[in-house]
């Protein structure tokens, strides 16, 4: 908490963007403490609210970004060599790969709520040669709603900073997460019904016809 406190005051919005770039691409960085952290400034007065927005979904973009076209420049053989040079086990990769033939492209989305997840999904749709329209669709919308989502939170909860343990922090996030991915999966579900029900109804229409 310390750190990203001091990131924070030394650095300003430059702190908050370099430190979301290198935390997508694996660095140990806690995001999420981050982003809450950057809502708490922004409820105190001390960071505007709409540019943190704005700084933290672009050093989220550019996070993934860089992730995927390594990704696809590269290929699995430079993750598996290399990733542990980033945080990145082979366990991880393998758990991501595994998200990633389950749910496709919606990984990019809710992957940005499940920790470990979130540093993979940029290498591994590039990996996968998942095509940068469809890539950028999915990552950056899942980056707007992760990050709005932890800042809010951050902007919204009456913390007192010098008495806040690490276990309440640990908890509040987890709980965040899990709300956080409860929605996207709801809405994400609902969205996947109504195409694959369109698309039906498209089809037997132009075989109808």
């Amino acid at each position: 908490m310390e750190f990203v406190k001091e990131l924070i005051a030394q650095y300003g919005y430059f702190g908050i963007l370099i430190a979301l770039v290198g935390g997508i691409v694996g660095l140990p960085i806690p995001d999420e403490l981050l982003l809450i952290t950057v809502g708490y400034f922004t409820h105190s007065g001390e960071l505007n609210l709409y540019l943190s927005i704005l700084i933290s979904l672009l050093g989220s973009i550019i996070g993934i970004s860089i992730s995927y076209f390594l990704g696809k420049k590269l290929g699995l053989p430079f993750l598996l060599t290399h990733g542990s040079k980033f945080f990145l086990s082979n366990k991880k990769i393998d758990r991501a790969q595994v998200l990633f033939q389950k749910y496709g492209a919606f990984i990019l989305v809710v992957g940005y709520f499940i920790p470990g997840v979130r540093h993979l999904t940029g290498y591994i749709a590039g990996i996968s040669n998942l095509p940068y329209k469809k890539f950028s669709l999915y990552a950056y919308s899942g980056a707007f709603v992760w990050v709005n989502t932890f800042i809010f939170a951050g902007n919204h909860m009456r913390w007192n900073w010098q008495k806040l343990s690490d276990s309440i922090i640990a908890h509040k996030f987890l709980v965040g997460s899990m709300i956080g991915f409860i929605i996207l999966f709801t809405v994400a579900c609902y969205v996947l019904f109504h195409t694959i029900k369109r698309r039906r109804k498209e089809r037997r229409q132009y075989y109808h016809n």
